[in-house]
């Protein structure tokens, strides 16, 4: 494959970055099939299959310190190792600042917003309506972009992920403060999920009126929150008391998640053996099989019965979800494209064996009800869709281009971030032509103006700075 670079001037044109790997142990293994270890071969040049029996949970794209990209300097193609002398994307950044943009510079500094991470996620369960067993492997694939405040990454999960939160700014602080070696930024993490495949996740409480169905109907929890509170619920008028229905609620699930262990294996053991016997005479509703699997991933796990408090979301390859500071969530089927803040704060409460701070989580909340806000995307172009947050770090742009074809991402104020999924074609700038393939991955400084071509189907993601916040839209 021939490709033509020319040698960037203070940052012109678009870099290769070679970027990181986490193998948690919850990621996919790289003998099964994993779509991270597949990206981070073809990204990183690598001879993996030694290691291919690990877990390969993500691969991160951007600037943060717990999973760095370095830029590749001199042509280098997809395929080839990166050198021991490689400079990290944060600090050719750091010598070429202008790349990040004037209105960027000034509000973040010296670094990405934004995180880019591409995310394989095969789940040990799905619903009995799909027509597979319980044990199958369910793939998932996760991208979080990583830059001036914004993460990206590439994630592969064997089952799912915990029930957690991410804290505002201001909690980010005292955590990092406090707890150092837990919460290692001070940095919130709004965060975007947008859905490659048919995709699932609890997100979110529930409206009161479903709650109150939830209370009339799981008597387990009545045990584990205690008849008074759930009066209390019970008893609300669903009009005009927002204040008094965030009291009850915080109450009663703070309540649920601090149940003691002994209590909450043996509630949960009776919730698994009233569902099997009722899926007898009765067909389970959806949110009862989805905490039977949880159950057999996380036995007598507190997690498991929170799941009735949540909204239960499916999107449809192309739709996205976007969580904000303080909203309970957790990841569960699917393939998708994933763009957050620059930060790695978690703070989990449940369906984890990593550390829980049950209190924390419980306090932090917005306790706010409703089903969460679906975003389709708007055509930039015949083959780009753009994805808008309310969050100034990041936006997500989609290019599904055919063979043959060819389209422009116009020039912007801020760096962008692109990766390539499938397929293969040319980015050219003004400074440089890049014949470019999956595994791919390009920073694009401020300012450039790319046009992109393709004599085969190509699969391309941009993650950059919310246009709102340069009050381009």
């Amino acid at each position: 494959m021939e490709i033509e670079l020319k040698n960037n001037h203070q940052g012109g044109g678009l870099k290769r970055l070679k970027c990181s790997v986490q193998n948690y142990d919850w990621g996919k293994k790289g003998t099964e099939g994993s779509e991270v270890a597949r990206l981070y071969e073809l990204n990183s040049g690598s001879d993996i299959e030694l290691e291919k029996k690990k877990p390969f949970a993500e691969f991160w794209m951007g600037t943060h310190g717990s999973g760095p990209s370095f830029v590749v300097e001199g042509g280098v193609e997809n395929g080839d190792s990166i050198g021991s002398g490689s400079m990290s994307l944060k600090e050719w950044i750091c010598k070429n600042p202008n790349v990040l943009g004037e209105k960027v510079l000034d509000k973040w500094g010296c670094d990405l917003p934004f995180l880019f991470k591409n995310s394989w996620r095969p789940v040990m369960w799905v619903l009995k309506e799909k027509g597979l067993c319980a044990e199958s492997w369910i793939s998932m694939m996760k991208f979080k972009f990583l830059c001036p405040g914004f993460r990206i990454a590439v994630l592969s999960v064997a089952k799912a992920l915990s029930i957690q939160a991410h804290p505002d700014k201001e909690l980010a602080k005292v955590l990092n403060k406090l707890h150092p070696n837990l919460y290692k930024d001070d940095n919130h993490k709004p965060e975007m999920a947008l859905a490659v495949t048919e995709f699932e996740a609890l997100c979110s409480f529930i409206s009161l009126e479903e709650l109150k169905s939830v209370l009339r109907d799981v008597p387990e929890i009545v045990e584990l929150v205690g008849s008074a509170e759930v009066n209390k619920l019970l008893q609300i008028n669903e009009h005009g008391h927002e204040e008094k229905v965030k009291s009850g609620l915080r109450s009663a699930f703070t309540q649920l998640m601090s149940a003691s262990k002994e209590m909450t294996a043996e509630v949960i053991s009776n919730l698994k053996g009233r569902l099997y016997t009722e899926s007898k005479i009765r067909q389970l509703t959806g949110k009862e099989q989805l905490v039977l699997q949880l159950e057999k991933q996380y036995p007598a796990d507190i997690g498991v019965v929170s799941a009735f408090f949540l909204n239960y979301v499916k999107l449809n390859p192309g739709e996205a979800l976007y969580i904000g500071a303080n909203e309970p969530h957790a990841y569960l089927y699917g393939e998708c494209i994933e763009c957050m803040a620059t930060s790695d704060n978690v703070v989990r409460a449940g369906l984890t064996p990593k550390n829980l701070d049950i209190q924390a989580l419980c306090s932090m909340l917005t306790y706010k009800q409703g089903f969460p806000e679906i975003l389709q995307g708007f055509p930039l172009s015949p083959y780009i869709t753009r994805y808008l947050p309310p969050f100034d770090e990041f936006e997500v742009d989609r290019c599904i281009l055919p063979r043959g074809a060819a389209t422009v991402f116009p020039a912007i104020p801020g760096p962008s971030i692109f990766l390539l999924t499938a397929g293969e074609g040319k980015m050219c700038t003004e400074s440089s032509k890049d014949v470019v393939m999956e595994g791919d991955v390009l920073f694009a400084p401020a300012n450039t103006e790319i046009s992109v071509s393709t004599t085969s189907e190509l699969h391309l993601y941009r993650a950059g700075v919310n246009s709102r916040f340069f009050q381009i839209l």
